[in-house]
């Protein structure tokens, strides 16, 4: 779907479908474009629009570079920041002179709260370069909110592994749904830090883009205000994935004493068991001649040397601080 943009300085009006574009078009958007709507804005503008696939490559000179005197710029955006595992796609930033060419396969939300403001006139919307400066604000802001929500998960997860709330102590905790949790934290956390990360390089290149264009010395301004704020976020996110890293190690020791825990139960069961057994078998030998074997305590007396043997060993441990 193609959807252009016309703007009059202070808001922005969709373009009549199907109508040559006018001086007042600043902004085209292919949302999952079709070819023919790929060939109408490569003849338009003179440019090739890159493909799906294309927009996926990892390398730089794919994701950065110049033609025909547009600059193409593609960015991994993280979206559905309220599903349970937010998404990611690449968005192609094209500007060519005054109009702003965005070739995208997902719905990042950014784009309409962008239009939102727009709208009450928080934005500037005069040229492409401004609109796209708008957009990675409303990218940079969802992307805050996501870096939000993890940091309260991971404030949860701290609270659950080392009991910070000051509660009692809950013996049946499950440590593998934990391990679920954290896991899943830390994935998302690697998608924000990506998608922070590929934000930062495309402000990158577009401040040089901006300067080699000439471009008002005001969107450079906002442009730095971007870099700031996505330094920000990156130097966070870093900091989430270490203190998750750190709940990771203290959850899997948390495990290993448990599992320490259980087996010195069953070694302690076993040691404290063993002289009991050891009186048992003397006594349950079958010989003729035995001196208890006609004693009328011999069967009481057998039951106390056991009791004896059994609790002997618990006293000793305790002592020694092993119970």
């Amino acid at each position: 779907m193609m959807t252009t943009y016309e703007s009059n300085g202070r808001v922005l009006t969709t373009h009549q479908p199907g109508v040559p574009l006018t001086g007042n078009s600043v902004w085209i958007d292919l949302l999952q474009p079709t070819p023919e709507e790929d060939r109408f804005v490569e003849e338009a503008l003179s440019i090739d629009v890159p493909t799906r696939a294309e927009m996926r490559e990892i390398e730089p000179s794919n994701r950065f570079y110049q033609e025909r005197g547009a600059y193409f710029m593609t960015a991994s955006i993280v979206y559905d920041i309220e599903a349970q595992v937010p998404k990611t796609t690449p968005v192609t930033f094209i500007l060519a002179g005054d109009r702003l060419v965005t070739v995208r396969y997902a719905e990042p939300k950014a784009f309409p709260l962008y239009l939102q403001r727009v709208e009450k006139g928080d934005a500037p919307c005069t040229t492409g370069a401004t609109i796209m400066v708008g957009l990675i604000d409303s990218i940079v802001h969802r992307m805050a909110d996501l870096i939000e929500r993890i940091q309260d998960e991971v404030e949860r997860l701290a609270q659950s592994v080392f009991d910070l709330r000051g509660g009692k102590h809950t013996r049946d905790r499950r440590l593998d749904v934990m391990l679920r949790r954290i896991g899943k934290c830390g994935d998302i956390t690697a998608r924000a830090e990506d998608s922070a990360t590929s934000v930062s390089r495309l402000l990158h290149y577009l401040m040089q883009a901006t300067k080699d264009r000439g471009d008002d010395p005001r969107t450079r301004q906002r442009i730095k205000g971007a870099q700031r704020d996505i330094a920000s976020l990156m130097e966070h996110t870093k900091y989430l994935s270490q203190r998750i890293g750190f709940i990771l190690d203290a959850t899997l020791g948390m495990i290993n004493i448990e599992q320490n825990q259980i087996i010195k139960l069953f070694s302690v069961m076993a040691v404290v068991l063993l002289p009991p057994t050891l009186v048992a078998s003397v006594y349950g030998m079958n010989f003729r001649h035995m001196p208890e074997l006609e004693w009328t305590l011999g069967y009481p007396w057998a039951l106390f040397l056991m009791a004896v043997a059994a609790i002997g060993p618990i006293i000793y441990f305790r002592r020694k601080g092993w119970l």
